[in-house]
């Protein structure tokens, strides 16, 4: 089903969606970092989360970005965990293409970078995670020995659901076709057809449509380091999308 008429377009700061027959352009002008800045469109209302997919399904659309990125952007589903300037957090999940400019860090997946152009899975609510919450401030204090590290994070990383491939930044530069199947025992990603990561231990829960561009930053990494914030925006950015389809399998 073509939802492209479906979508709740949210403009926050100086970011605007521009929508048209050719596609959907996600902006943000050059602004400063003293406030929130992000285009987005989405199938629910915040606050209500009204979610509406949940697996087995589909989603394929063509993507590329222009201009420097220096925020986070991206396509997939999660459940609006946290957004600046709204209350409340949720333990995250999300399925998506994620983008994370060079002030970010979330380095969750061991050998993957915490920042980059990336397919990535994130099941912070599976009760594996929530088993291993009591220990964190002790393991945040072991995973600072590169050798407990490399022993024990793959453990963390499985609890908490996390998948993700690197992919190459040049691939943002051009439209591509990106492809997630999105199943209750599993997910792929694929770009062009080709199959870029298999991922297991992925919601199940009703999660979000959701494609944005923005100028914030977050750091997460095993070793409990923690951040976020905002950044200037020195030159126009844009994340241009067409031929959204969302459908069942």
């Amino acid at each position: 089903m073509d939802r492209f008429k479906q979508w709740r377009a949210t403009e926050i700061g100086a970011g605007f969606v521009l929508q048209s027959h050719a596609g959907i352009r996600l902006t943000l002008p050059p602004a400063s970092a003293t406030v929130y800045h992000d285009a987005q469109i989405s199938d629910y209302s915040a606050p209500l989360r009204d979610f509406a997919n949940s697996p087995p399904l589909r989603l394929e659309l063509r993507a590329r970005a222009q201009g420097e990125l220096v925020g986070t952007a991206g396509f997939g589903f999660w459940n609006h965990a946290f957004v600046p300037g709204e209350r409340g957090f949720r333990l995250p999940q999300a399925l998506w293409f994620f983008f994370g400019g060079p002030a970010n860090d979330i380095a969750l997946a061991k050998g993957v970078a915490g920042r980059g152009w990336k397919a990535a899975t994130f099941n912070a609510r599976s009760w594996r995670f929530r088993a291993l919450l009591p220990a964190a401030p002790l393991g945040f204090l072991l995973m600072r020995s590169r050798r407990l590290y490399e022993a024990l994070w793959p453990l963390g990383q499985a609890a908490i659901g996390v998948h993700e491939a690197a992919l190459c930044p040049s691939l943002l530069a051009d439209f591509h076709t990106y492809t997630l199947d999105w199943r209750a025992d599993g997910a792929t990603f694929a770009v062009d057809g080709d199959l870029v990561l298999r991922a297991q231990n992925v919601p199940r829960d009703r999660l979000g449509f959701i494609a944005w561009i923005d100028n914030q930053y977050a750091i997460v990494t095993p070793q409990g380091r923690f951040g976020r914030g905002l950044l200037a925006i020195p030159h126009a950015q844009s994340l241009e999308l067409s031929d959204i389809t969302i459908t069942r399998l």
